[in-house]
Formats: structure tokens, sequence, C-alpha cells
């Protein structure tokens, strides 16, 4: 039987083109990050499916890769549901993970606790452009530090890195989930449908403020609930600041779970201006009452960085305080920025980007026949070189000699020396 010569649907080969600018982006990304005292952690692929159907992972707990059990522990005869047979799940993200990570390992680490992760995560979505089912997600997050300080510290890491590999004129975009849960508070919509408002406020920017209406109209909300929320929105088009607008117009809105909106909206501000003052890289960071993010463990502070140049976004992020006391049974103060690194990859592919700074690049292509001491000295040659710090490629000659110098030229090979076995006998 042939095999199937084609990766698994929804996936993909990456050629060496490609894998030469992923690798200097990851490269740009560690040394960036490190600069900001972030360190590398690795976490397993493969986690629990009870931590990974924790219901803090919102839509997309419906497309893990589930892994059945192994060996005395797999009897799918007598199996009467799902949980019989799977006791595992490829990551969907890398926050699940680090959670477990920090739970089982905290005694170990420095607090606060600053992440950088690399790897791969899959979900099992329909695969557009851009958009695999395996695909490298880039975290960092800062655990056990609860003022403002990581978010300050978390926007400033990304946008340094997303400058120094070459993008400019973007918008970090920014909100509070208090701010969105006092805002629904004010205009009288039931807490048990907050969830169910906020989905629809997401699409302000695919539908607009006037979409926003109908569907919540149309899901049933009271008309006069719709008109005292979107009338927030309204003042917010003509506000000169944002934030300092809700503070006036939400402060007298109290809820049992909710902080002081004074507090939450004067660190809010805190972090713009902080930001503002100190970032290196060009753009602009503006606050958005319309963002959400989806991840329900989110309980404070959201971002997202968008590329109106490119028509979406590249990155994004925010404060999960209550997820690592799911695991530990107490709270530990968490925030984290997640980089589109795929996007990223895609956008500097499709702008013809080129590697910098790469070192000498030379290839020694050897006619066949050419063997013993004199192999032993073209070899010993490219050592040398190496050594110096040149990329030295040591290959066979091919029949279409031509073709095969053409090739190399074009992967930036810029010196090509030829090695005969008559010359070498002379």
């Amino acid at each position: 039987m042939a095999l199937n010569k084609k990766p698994v649907t929804g996936m993909k080969d990456i050629l060496p083109q490609e894998m030469a600018i992923r690798d200097y982006v990851i490269g740009v990304i560690k040394d960036t990050y490190g600069r900001f005292g972030f360190t590398s952690i690795e976490a397993p692929c493969m986690e629990s499916i009870v931590n990974l159907t924790n219901k803090q992972g919102g839509d997309n707990e419906k497309l893990i890769y589930k892994i059945l059990k192994r060996g005395e522990k797999l009897n799918i005869a007598e199996a009467a549901d799902e949980a019989d047979v799977v006791d595992g799940g490829l990551r969907y993200d890398l926050t699940v993970p680090l959670v477990r990570y920090y739970s089982n390992n905290a005694a170990n680490l420095p607090s606060p606790f600053k992440a950088l992760q690399m790897g791969n995560v899959w979900r099992a979505e329909r695969p557009q452009k851009g958009r695999f089912r395996q695909f490298m997600q880039c975290d960092i997050d800062i655990l056990g530090e609860p003022s403002n300080l990581a978010e300050i510290e978390l926007i400033l890491a990304t946008t340094t890195t997303l400058g120094r590999l070459g993008f400019s004129g973007f918008e970090v975009r920014i909100n509070d989930r208090q701010i969105l849960k006092a805002m629904a508070a004010y205009s009288g919509f039931p807490e048990e449908a907050w969830d169910n408002v906020f989905i629809i406020l997401d699409k302000m920017d695919k539908i607009g403020l006037s979409g926003v209406e109908a569907e919540l109209l149309e899901n049933g909300f009271a008309g006069e609930c719709v008109d005292k929320y979107l009338e927030l929105y309204r003042g917010l088009e003509n506000a000169e600041n944002g934030v300092a607008y809700l503070a006036e117009k939400l402060k007298g809105v109290s809820n049992a779970s909710m902080e002081d909106i004074l507090a939450v909206t004067d660190g809010l501000q805190e972090i713009i201006d902080s930001v503002g003052a100190t970032r290196t890289a060009d753009f602009k960071l503006v606050f958005d009452a319309t963002l959400v993010r989806g991840m329900s463990y989110y309980t404070g502070t959201i971002f997202e960085v968008a590329m109106p140049k490119f028509g979406g976004s590249c990155a994004g992020g925010g404060r999960y305080d209550g997820m690592i006391g799911k695991f530990t049974g107490h709270d530990v103060p968490a925030c984290g920025f997640s980089i589109g690194f795929e996007r990223i990859v895609m956008l500097l592919l499709e702008n013809g980007f080129q590697v910098p700074d790469r070192p000498g690049r030379r290839a020694y292509l050897i006619e066949k026949g050419v063997e013993g001491r004199a192999l032993c000295d073209i070899i010993a040659k490219a050592q040398r070189a190496r050594e110096d710090g040149t990329q030295v490629l040591v290959v066979r000659m091919n029949k279409n000699k031509k073709f095969q110098k053409e090739q190399l030229a074009a992967e930036g090979y810029e010196e090509i020396e030829e090695f005969y076995r008559e010359e070498l006998k002379r």
C-alpha cells in the first residue's frame, strides 16, 4: 500500500525559507523578552482531559484533540461514555499548562514569576488562510504580581518586540472586565445575561452600534436596558477621555462581586499613562470599551494589539487572577500576553521580509569521486571557515550543476566553490 504523502489535514510542512524567518522571529522574541526578565519554561504538549475541560477555555474546549487511554486502562468494550476511554488531550493554548505547571512548582520559582513559553498548540477547527490546526503560540505571563506593574511590563515587552520585528503604527486596545460588568449593571441587564450581552457587544467592529442594538433586541432584552447601554457607547464617541467619562457615569454602580469602579478606572488610567510615557515602539494605546476577549478566565484588565494596516489583531491577553486557585485552593494574581506568532510570520512572508545580518554563507560543491584524503582536506577547510562564523554547506555536485547553483544562490549562498577530482590530483 502506498503511503500518503500529504500532511494531516489542517497541518502543514514548513519549507526552509519560512523556517529561516520563524527562527529569526523566535530569536528576537526570546532576546527581547529576556531583557525584560522573562524566563523560558516548557510544559508537556499533553494535559489531563480534566484540566483542559474545566470550563475556562470557552469555545476552544470544543476543539480539543482527545487522546485515548493506553494499555490496560483502555477497555472500549465496557466503555459507557467518553470519560471511560479518554484521559488526556493535546493542549489548545499555553495558559492552562502554565497554571498547572505553576501549581506544581511554585515552591521552586521566584515571586513574582515572569514566564516565557513558546510551543505548538492544537485545535480541531476549520483550517483557513494563516490558520492551521497545529500552530505556534508565544506567551509571556507574570504570576504573583497584583499591581498594574504586571500589565505595564507585559504591554511594553510585547510592543518592544513588535517594534524590533519592523512593525509600526499599530494600536494596543485596552479595557477591563470590571468596566464591562459595571456598564451592563448600570444598564439594568440581569447578571446571568451578561455573557450573552458581551458576546453581542464583541461584534461591534463588524456590525456597528445599530447592529448591536438590533441583536440585543432580537435576543429579548428590554428596550430600556438596550437604550441605556448604547447611550454609554454614544457618549464615549464624544468623550475626550473615555476612562474618566465612564468613571463619572458608573461610580454609583455596585455589585457583590465587583470592585469599586473608581479604583478600576484609576488603575486603567495609570497603565495608559505609564505605557505612554515610557514606550519605545511606534504605536497608540487606546481605551476601547467594546473590547471583550472571549476567554472566560479573564478577571480584570484585557488588551489586544490591532494592526489596522493588515486588517486584524496579532496579540492579546489580560488578567486572570482566579485561575490558579482552581488548582491550588488559593488565588494567585496572574496576567499574560500572547503574540500571534503565525500571523506575524505570515505578514513578514507576504511582505518579502529578508532575515537581516546573516553570517556569510558559502557552498562547497564536490564532484562525485572526490574521496579519501582530498575529501578530508575540503571538509577541514569548511571547518576552519565555520570556526570564523561563516555558514558553509558541503554537498556533492549534481548532474545539473547550473540549476543547483541557481538554487543555492536563491537560498542566499554568496560564494560557491567547486572541487573537481582531476584538479585535486595535481
